[in-house]
């Protein structure tokens, strides 16, 4: 029988900041208990350190490199080509073609409509903003206008956006679909910012449009939000029918690492860097008839791989004119000490980084400067082990440029530093 799937993605969430990852704050019992039912991932990355290309390689199951719009954040409001082709097969798509319900409640942000947009791209039904960051209260953007959305309409809906999210998505678990399985993304905002928790709304009235104000937060009201988010998770999982529950798969994961006041430890960096503080995620699996209790798995695994673990779970075949990049990681699910050996890359315009993790290694540029990392021993990557390992250095360096000959430039030879050859490299000077 085919399972129901509900895909829950945090924005923005710290690798340290659930109780099942270290943290000691307390905020997040539903998420832990999840963790202690089922399967947690210590070596989780994903796709991107922002937001955005994340989402783009999350909904294709390809590396985000292959489509324009995954470029780079912003994505721009007006742009006529900075999003996701409806045309391009997508998780969404190919689970309805299947015979799957689906529904998007929460964040979208892979390009704006009437071009692009998740009821273009194979959700049947959503709630949420399309942008990438609305105020928790008034629910506008940026640019002062209200980004809140139900069924391709504006929505009037009010209340703390966190709630309203999980509100609409307790109601689909629950619906009553006489057998028909279903897909349901659930993607928070929280614990984005502006950072405001249910009791900020005077937060709200102060700031405005400002919702990018750099001097609103705290420690305290982070964590508060991350706790509104495990209720409303909580809450999710009590409406999963008791007779669904064996054969519901439920994950949970971030969009990228975190930012202000995020716990990231003990990586280094955050939002926007590919050192592992920026791209190390939580990452949890939850599915009683398949995953035994109290699992962990040390395998590294992408974002991506969900497509592909999701689509193999539900029996449905990627489309072959788009293979996937990702791997599917049900094999995890029956034996979490299962392996298989594969690189895993980055690239940034942003400082003009890259990355590629092999087995316990990680080559790292910044700036022009290069790195080589044992990132098992040596996680927060502080020793650079370049001049040590000059070989190994030499062949992770190749093994990036290998694979970036195979991923499509960015227009206006933005990313031309991509392409240089070692020569034009700068000498690493630390």
């Amino acid at each position: 029988m085919r399972p129901n799937i509900i895909f829950i993605v945090a924005d923005d969430l710290g690798s340290a900041d659930l109780g099942c990852y270290g943290s000691t704050s307390g905020v997040s019992p539903h998420l832990d208990r999840l963790a202690r039912e089922g399967l947690l991932y210590t070596r989780a990355y994903a796709n991107s350190s922002v937001c955005s290309p994340t989402r783009f390689a999350l909904i294709t199951g390809r590396w985000q490199y292959r489509l324009r719009g995954a470029a780079e954040e912003p994505l721009s409001r007006k742009s006529a080509t900075l999003g996701l082709p409806p045309a391009h097969p997508t998780l969404p798509s190919l689970l309805r073609d299947a015979g799957y319900a689906t529904a998007l409640v929460g964040k979208w942000h892979l390009g704006n409509p009437p071009l692009f947009g998740p009821l273009l791209s194979g959700y049947q039904e959503h709630f949420g903003p399309v942008g990438g960051a609305v105020d928790y209260f008034t629910h506008v953007n940026l640019s002062g206008t209200r980004d809140l959305w139900d069924g391709g309409q504006p929505s009037d809906a009010q209340g703390y956006l966190t709630d309203l999210i999980s509100d609409r998505a307790v109601e689909y678990v629950a619906r009553e679909r006489a057998g028909q399985p279903f897909f349901l993304s659930v993607h928070y905002t929280a614990p984005h910012w502006p950072w405001e928790s249910r009791d900020d709304a005077a937060e709200a009235a102060r700031i405005g449009a400002d919702i990018a104000h750099l001097d609103g937060g705290s420690v305290a009201t982070y964590r508060k939000m991350i706790h509104h988010m495990d209720e409303g998770i909580g809450r999710i999982m009590q409406a999963i029918p008791p007779a669904q529950r064996d054969n519901t798969l439920v994950v949970f994961t971030s969009d990228n690492g975190g930012e202000r006041y995020s716990n990231n430890w003990p990586f280094v960096g955050g939002k926007m860097d590919l050192l592992e503080g920026g791209i190390r995620v939580p990452l949890l699996a939850w599915w009683p008839g398949r995953i035994p209790s109290g699992a962990q798995s040390a395998l590294p695994t992408i974002t991506m791989d969900w497509m592909a673990t999701m689509l193999e779970a539900a029996e449905v075949a990627p489309h072959p004119d788009y293979p996937l990049d990702g791997i599917s990681l049900l094999p995890s699910f029956a034996d979490p000490a299962w392996q298989p050996q594969r690189d895993l890359h980055w690239r940034m315009k942003h400082r003009q980084q890259a990355a590629t993790l092999s087995g316990d290694w990680k080559y790292l540029r910044v700036d022009g400067h290069e790195y080589l990392f044992d990132i098992v021993t040596d996680p927060r990557e502080r020793a650079n082990q370049g001049k040590r390992h000059p070989d190994r250095l030499r062949d992770m360096r190749q093994r990036w440029h290998d694979w970036a000959k195979t991923m499509p430039g960015i227009p206006d030879d933005a990313d031309v530093y991509l392409l240089w050859d070692d020569s034009d490299l700068p000498r690493a000077t630390h």
